[in-house]
């Protein structure tokens, strides 16, 4: 069998204007809009606001090594969606897809080339069928309206995503989609149930109509490479009426160090019901011996149960941390949802359909999964790292439990049994600073941990996406080559492949790309 992969590219374009682009939308709406609600244009009053509303990573605010959208088109209807992606193909222009705006690369809103931003802040109904459990959810809705609209409906009723709320489903559940539940239920894209994607024809499809390869691509393959994912059916799961939850803070000396080591040895192993997660970061503050800074371990915890079952498996397992009453709190499942996002006791559930994010601030990220405990020795050496730089963050999610029952092959997302928990690393800035001090520092951090994650190859999770792991290079085959298959393998091990086939199924003409999106692949006998 001889493996060839094809490259095609969008020819480069011309910016076009609002009235030809309006017009082009019109001819192909089946029903009356205004295009100037739609349709907005660098001349636009309202294209600024846009710009800049959803973005949650203002270090690429400013770039002056991209462009800025041609337009941005918010669509309030899938046929509108149709409409933006026909009429961006018949100008030369590439699309990019933002639902929330969290990509850690910006690449849900940034390009090289002319192209629209298909901004979905407009088109995010989510409809509950409480008979069947389930839920229909567009994709610019946010993780916090899906979670307000469920408690709205119901106590015993929730759904397994992410932590921040102003994140937009679009993204994370096609990229897998890690929270606090999936040690008992496994990844938001382990509970799609259905799917309406609208690929670069401008056909609208469903799971049969799209068939069983692309939909398997899209749960945990990204969605952008695939097509515009407009709306998901998954499968709500069962929450207690009341859960338990507590935070514990350390400081990362000798006892915080050997705390975290055991914490390694037990998380994934703890009944699924049960996740405790680590989270080290630096605080300001004078410790013991008069340094003004300190750096602080934190084991923040979700128990579908309540405290006394809680207290039982504690002092089972891991009575070192020494967790007291006081220490624990029960709560419904989406006061819970408040309580991990930061926000104060007694604040409403309201809070939950604010789309912007709490701390917006410059960041960048990476991550590592980690197949065997590190020793106490890398955590002091971690330690003393975070002295050096503010506002930085390593958070370690345990892993177990359903994550080790569903196969490596089920849904694209491989991480499963044999990694004890990923690692996700923060850096964060002032808009005001300068750049190169921090990607370097959480480079270097990174190099530190090579020697004690995963490897061959050491992976990474798409969502927390990262071009250092290598960018394609579409002028030069070989490099652009190597690139995808080092990143490709990092991001989804051996599935790689299928994804690629799936990308030359449903758009072979690759005409949604990006630096790291997936390539069309043929087989050839």
């Amino acid at each position: 069998m001889v493996i060839v992969l094809v490259f095609f590219l969008v020819t480069t374009p011309s910016y076009g204007n609002l009235q030809e682009f309006a017009t082009c939308m019109d001819f192909h709406s089946t029903s009356t809009f205004s295009s100037s609600s739609v349709v907005h244009s660098q001349e636009s009053p309202s294209y600024a606001h846009l710009l800049q509303a959803s973005q949650q990573n203002p270090r690429w605010l400013n770039s002056t090594l991209v462009l800025k959208p041609s337009f941005i088109v918010t669509p309030k209807t899938q046929n509108e969606i149709q409409g933006a992606i026909l009429c961006a193909k018949k100008h030369g222009l590439q699309v990019r897809v933002m639902s929330g705006g969290h990509d850690y690369e910006g690449q849900s809103f940034l390009c090289k080339t002319p192209f629209i931003i298909l901004d979905l802040v407009d088109y995010r109904s989510i409809s509950i069928d409480m008979e069947d459990e389930t839920a229909w959810i567009q994709s610019g809705a946010t993780i916090g309206e899906v979670y307000y609209d469920i408690a709205k409906k119901s106590d015993i009723l929730g759904f397994p995503a992410g932590l921040c709320p102003s994140v937009g489903v679009g993204g994370h559940f096609s990229g897998g989609g890690i929270g606090t539940m999936m040690r008992k239920y496994g990844l938001s894209a382990d509970n799609i149930l259905d799917a309406n994607l609208v690929d670069a024809n401008g056909r609208i499809l469903n799971r049969g109509t799209m068939g069983e390869d692309v939909f398997w691509a899209i749960r945990g393959g990204g969605g952008a490479s695939f097509g515009v994912i407009a709306a998901w059916k998954v499968k709500l799961v069962r929450v207690p009426p009341l859960v338990t939850v507590f935070t514990i803070h350390k400081s990362l000396d000798q006892e915080g160090v050997k705390l975290v080591h055991k914490w390694q040895y037990i998380a994934s192993k703890l009944p699924e019901s049960l996740f405790i997660r680590v989270l080290i970061q630096q605080i300001d503050g004078v410790d013991s011996q008069g340094n003004v800074k300190q750096v602080e371990v934190l084991f923040n915890s979700l128990f579908l149960g309540l405290k006394a079952d809680l207290f039982s498996i504690m002092n089972t397992n891991f009575p070192e941390l020494g967790l007291k009453t006081e220490d624990c709190t029960e709560m419904s499942w989406i006061k819970s949802v408040l309580y991990f996002t930061g926000y104060q006791k007694g604040e409403p559930l309201e809070v939950l359909l604010d789309r912007k994010t709490q701390y917006k601030s410059n960041f960048k990220g990476k991550s590592d999964f980690v197949v065997e405990p590190i020793p106490e020795s890398v955590f002091q050496g971690i330690s003393e790292r975070f002295l050096h730089q503010k506002l930085v963050f390593m958070i370690m999610d345990p892993l177990g439990g359903k994550m080790d029952e569903i196969p490596e092959s089920e849904i694209p997302f491989p991480h499963r049994k044999g990694n004890i928990y990923n690692i996700q690393y923060i850096v964060k800035w002032d808009s005001n600073e300068g750049s190169k001090q921090h990607l370097d520092w959480i480079q270097s951090l990174y190099k530190y941990m090579e020697p004690y994650v995963s490897n061959s190859p050491r992976a990474a999770y798409i969502n927390y996406r990262d071009l250092d792991l290598g960018i394609n290079q579409q002028s030069n085959y070989s490099s652009y080559r190597g690139a995808i298959m080092t990143w490709g393998a990092k991001y989804f091990k051996g599935n790689f492949q299928r994804l690629a086939r799936a990308k030359h199924q449903i758009d072979p003409s690759n005409f949604f790309t990006n630096e790291q999106s997936i390539p069309p692949l043929l087989l050839s006998y």
